[in-house]
């Protein structure tokens, strides 16, 4: 731009001259213009964490003071209506959160003593003491920023290209013009002035601009609508990733089902008596985080069962537990365990396949073989868990993005599996699976569909998540370990983000190449013009103008709901 002014002023051209400045200094204001309202949006979520906290004092009296300044463990008021400063658990108080800041729904979530709130959501009705777990600058909200700011920053597969074709494509247009200007003086006697007037045009023509900013501003446009969303996307490269996607991996418990299961039974096995199944059970699954171990020390303590907490525990991973309870060695495990135990007789066999039939899970509980002993089952627990309402309505929905293969991987039995599977129509069902099998399955399906997703919940299923082409954390909300390792995180338990995610991403991808095909040829049209002479200065600098204008306004076009 500054050698085609120049060129301009040298042939006396000031007029053109000036409106070239004028001009592209209105397509960089554009540019900025866009960028900043794409980002604002984001940003503007900072804001809505209010700058004091209300915090409570040793003599039970509450002061205000700077977010900032408030401690973990600090119970700080939040009164009907207020935004809730800080992230923490409710310690007294019933109340209803809006809390579409932080996940994007729109329903507002009661709480209760227990629950947790998150910094910018917005109290209801009822008024809540909170007990801070986060400071100021580590909550959910904070972070979420910070990793949108991160993933704006990040360049995406297709930004990468065009700055490397812009990398050679300016100094090869910047040649082309001095061949124009020097070549037809110096060997066909044209006219001096005209040539380096149309080398001058040409030089505004093939100015990059539009093409430069045609893939940065929709990707920060496309990563700030599936914010607004509730979908946390963590860079350029995973929104392209999602664009061409095309099948999908999904763990069954927490993704697919409500990952809450309850014991709904208990068998007792030979002589022995329900309330022993359910205390050695507990005792050993006190150690454990996972959901069937949870429920099954909830049942313990519903039915006033009193246990105390195994000795000498490990776990087995993809099959149960082992532990030490009032000096004997007992297991829990699933099915498969029992076989490898050598436990599981004919009898057993048929009573744990009738409680698969219904789609539920078992615990079986036993005397760990040792030392000569052979080992025998105590009892049998029948869990539960119930399928997410919207789950088969989403996976429609993701079929209908354009998705051709879904399948659930899950350790549960097969039979579970298979249960599950009739009821939200996936493609495939895998079950009996240990961490190393999901990947294995994983592995395939990339080899099979080239870009594959897993959805899991970011912790356990993690070595799945790193070998698919996307990671996919459900429920990112209080889970920190899931914002950390997924590609892309879910703020709600909703797999219907994750249709909106993929057509987002493909309108994205189709803008983005609309953008650039339009840039390219627009500028094809305007070359030729320039070396036949039929483009002067003004007609090129608004067609530089009007491409950067076209670009940046399909691109915002994403932004909106």
């Amino acid at each position: 731009m500054v050698v085609a002014v120049v060129g301009a002023s040298v042939i006396g051209e000031w007029a053109e001259a000036a409106s070239v400045v004028f001009l592209f200094g209105i397509a960089e204001w554009l540019e900025g213009w866009a960028d900043r309202r794409a980002q604002r949006a984001t940003a503007a979520m900072l804001a809505l964490t209010p700058e004091t906290a209300r915090v409570r004092q040793g003599d039970g009296n509450f002061i205000e003071r700077p977010v900032g300044e408030v401690a973990v463990n600090a119970v700080i008021a939040v009164q009907s209506g207020q935004r809730i400063p800080l992230d923490g658990k409710v310690t007294s108080g019933l109340s209803a959160v809006n809390q579409a800041p932080i996940t994007g729904e729109s329903v507002p979530v009661d709480k209760k003593p227990g629950d947790e709130v998150f910094a910018g959501t917005i109290n209801g009705e009822g008024s809540l003491e909170v007990c801070v777990t986060k400071v100021a600058g580590n909550s959910i909200l904070s972070r979420i920023v910070q990793m949108v700011e991160e993933a704006q920053a990040a360049q995406a597969p297709t930004q990468r290209f065009v700055d490397v074709f812009a990398h050679y494509y300016t100094p090869t247009v910047t040649v082309l013009a001095l061949l124009v200007f020097l070549a037809p003086p110096l060997f066909f006697g044209g006219a001096w002035m005209v040539w380096l007037y149309r080398a001058c045009v040409l030089l505004i023509i093939g100015c990059p601009c539009a093409l430069v900013i045609s893939t940065p501003i929709s990707i920060v446009a496309g990563l700030t609508a599936l914010t607004r969303r509730g979908v946390l996307v963590k860079g350029g490269a995973h929104l392209e990733a999602l664009a061409r996607l095309k099948a999908l991996a999904m763990d069954k418990t927490g993704t697919i089902t409500e990952g809450k299961p309850r014991v709904l039974g208990v068998t007792p096995w030979g002589n022995s008596q329900v309330n022993d199944v359910v205390r050695i059970a507990a005792a050993i699954e006190d150690h454990s985080p996972h959901p069937l171990a949870r429920s099954v020390v909830a049942y313990a303590r519903e039915q006033q069962i009193t246990f105390t907490r195994a000795d000498s525990y490990q776990t087995r991973s993809g099959r149960g537990a082992e532990g030490v309870v009032d000096g004997h060695p007992y297991f829990v495990g699933n099915h498969r365990f029992t076989h490898e135990l050598g436990v599981c007789s004919p009898e057993l066999e048929a009573k744990l396949g009738e409680i698969e039939g219904r789609g539920e899970s078992v615990v079986v509980v036993g005397h760990r073989p040792h030392d000569g002993c052979a080992g025998g089952v105590l009892g049998v627990l029948a869990d539960g868990d119930t399928v997410r309402p919207n789950a088969a309505s989403a996976i429609t929905a993701i079929r209908a993005a354009g998705m051709k293969w879904i399948v659930m991987l899950s350790g549960d039995n097969q039979r579970t599996v298979d249960s599950i599977a009739k009821q939200v129509g996936v493609d495939e069902a895998r079950g009996d699976l240990l961490p190393e099998d999901k990947v294995a399955a994983v592995q395939k399906l990339r080899d099979s569909y080239g870009v594959v997703g897993m959805v899991g919940d970011g912790v356990n299923d993690a070595p799945a998540m790193a070998t698919a082409s996307l990671g996919i954390a459900m429920g990112a909300v209080g889970t920190d370990a899931a914002i950390e390792t997924a590609d892309i995180a879910l703020m709600q338990d909703d797999l219907a983000k994750i249709s909106v995610a993929v057509r987002m991403g493909r309108r994205t991808l189709g803008i983005i190449r609309f953008n650039i095909a339009f840039a390219l040829g627009l500028k094809a049209v305007f070359l030729v013009l320039a070396l036949t002479g039929h483009a002067s200065l003004w007609m090129a600098i608004m067609a530089d103008t009007g491409a950067t204008l076209l670009v940046v306004a399909n691109a915002l076009r994403l932004l909106r709901v």
